[in-house]
C-alpha cells in the first residue's frame, strides 16, 4: 500500500472513531487489543491493522466495509439510497435518468 493510501486509510479509521465518540483507548479495548493499540495505529506510518482487526473496528463503529472503502464515505449513504431506489425501476426509466444526468453534468 502506497504512503498516501496508508494515510487516507488511517485517517478514515480515526474519523470513524471520533464520529462514534470513542477514545482511542476505548476502541482499542472494544476490539480486544491493548489500550494503546489505536494510538499506535493512528500515529505510526508503517503500522496497519489486519483485515480481522479492521472488521472489528468497523463492527464497533457500525460501518460496513463498502461504506469505509467508498470513494467519499460521507456521501455513501446518500449514494446508496439513490442506487437502492434505482434498482426498483424499469430499464427505460433508468436510461431516462442517465440521459437527464448527463445533460445536467454538461
Amino acid at each position: 500500500m502506497e504512503k498516501e493510501e496508508r494515510h487516507i486509510f488511517i485517517e478514515r479509521i480515526s474519523k470513524l472513531r471520533v464520529d462514534n465518540n470513542l477514545s482511542a483507548r476505548k476502541l482499542s479495548l472494544a476490539i480486544g487489543k491493548n489500550p494503546g493499540y489505536i494510538n499506535k495505529l493512528e500515529s505510526e506510518k508503517d503500522f496497519l491493522p489486519t483485515i480481522d482487526t479492521l472488521f472489528d473496528i468497523l463492527g464497533i463503529c457500525k460501518t460496513t466495509p463498502a461504506e469505509f472503502f467508498y470513494d467519499s464515505p460521507s456521501q455513501y449513504k446518500k449514494d446508496k439510497e439513490i442506487i437502492d431506489l434505482l434498482s426498483t425501476v424499469d430499464e427505460d426509466i433508468k436510461q431516462a435518468i442517465i440521459t437527464m444526468l448527463k445533460k445536467v453534468k454538461k
